[in-house]
C-alpha cells in the first residue's frame, strides 16, 4: 500500500482506520535485513544438539528452510542439485543448517530419526537439521516458503535471502538451466565481495507454522 493510497483511506474512512490498516502492513518491516546482523537464535538438531547462531561467528552460514514433502523441495533433492550444493559448500568450510518449521501434525513435521533418515536417504550433507517445531527461528527470520535460503557472512551479518535459483517452478529440468543464487552468494562472500543480487524472492510451498 502506497503513502498517497493510505492518504486517500484516512480521508475517505478516517484517520483511525487508515492508521489501523498501516498496522496490519508493517510487519514486512520486521524481516531481516541485507547488511544488518542476522536474528540471533537458538535451536535444537535432529541429534539433540543445541546450536545457536553466535557460536558460529568467524563462519559463513547457509540456512536453508526444508519440507521433505513439497515438490519444490523436492525437485532439489531429488535430482541431487541441494545435495551438491551442500556439500560445495561443506566443503569450503560453510556451515549448512537445514531448518523446519513445520509444526506438529503439519506437512512436513518430523521427529529426529525421521530428519536423521531423509537426510541418509538423500544422501544430504547438512552440517546439522535443525528442528524448529515452533517455528521461532522461522518467523525471526521471516522464512515463507521450502525452500527459503539465507546466507550469513563471518561477521554475523545477513549478505543474502530469497530463493536458491532463478527457475521458480517444481519441474526437475529446470534445474540443469538455473541460475543458482545460493552458489552465486557464496562465491561472492570466498571473494569479500557483496551478493549481486542480494534479494529475490522464495519460491516454493509455503512453510508450515503452527497457530
Amino acid at each position: 500500500m502506497t503513502i498517497s493510497s493510505l492518504k486517500r483511506l484516512a480521508f475517505v474512512l478516517g484517520a483511525p482506520l487508515a492508521l489501523s490498516l498501516v498496522i496490519m502492513v508493517a510487519p514486512a518491516s520486521s524481516e531481516p535485513r541485507i547488511g544488518e546482523m542476522a536474528p540471533q537464535f537458538t535451536g535444537v538438531d535432529s541429534s539433540g544438539k543445541s546450536r545457536t547462531l553466535s557460536e558460529l561467528r568467524g563462519k559463513t552460514v547457509v540456512l536453508e528452510w526444508t519440507n521433505h514433502d513439497c515438490p519444490f523441495v523436492g525437485k532439489h533433492y531429488s535430482t541431487g542439485n541441494m545435495q551438491k550444493l551442500q556439500k560445495e559448500a561443506v566443503r569450503d568450510g560453510v556451515v549448512w543448517l537445514s531448518v523446519i518449521s513445520s509444526a506438529p501434525g503439519r506437512q512436513g513435521h518430523v521427529a529426529p530419526e525421521k530428519a536423521d533418515k531423509l537426510t541418509t536417504d538423500r544422501q544430504a550433507a547438512p552440517t546439522a537439521v535443525i528442528l524448529d517445531s515452533e517455528g521461532k527461528i522461522g518467523r525471526a527470520y521471516a522464512a515463507r516458503t521450502t525452500p527459503h535460503m539465507f546466507v550469513i557472512n563471518a561477521k554475523g551479518a545477513l549478505v543474502y535471502k530469497g530463493a536458491i535459483d532463478d527457475k521458480p517452478s517444481a519441474n526437475h529440468a529446470d534445474v540443469p538451466i538455473a541460475r543458482n543464487y545460493v552458489r552465486e552468494a557464496l562465491n561472492a562472500v570466498s571473494a569479500g565481495k557483496p551478493a549481486d543480487p542480494d534479494t529475490t524472492r522464495a519460491y516454493g510451498c509455503s512453510v508450515k507454522y503452527g497457530s
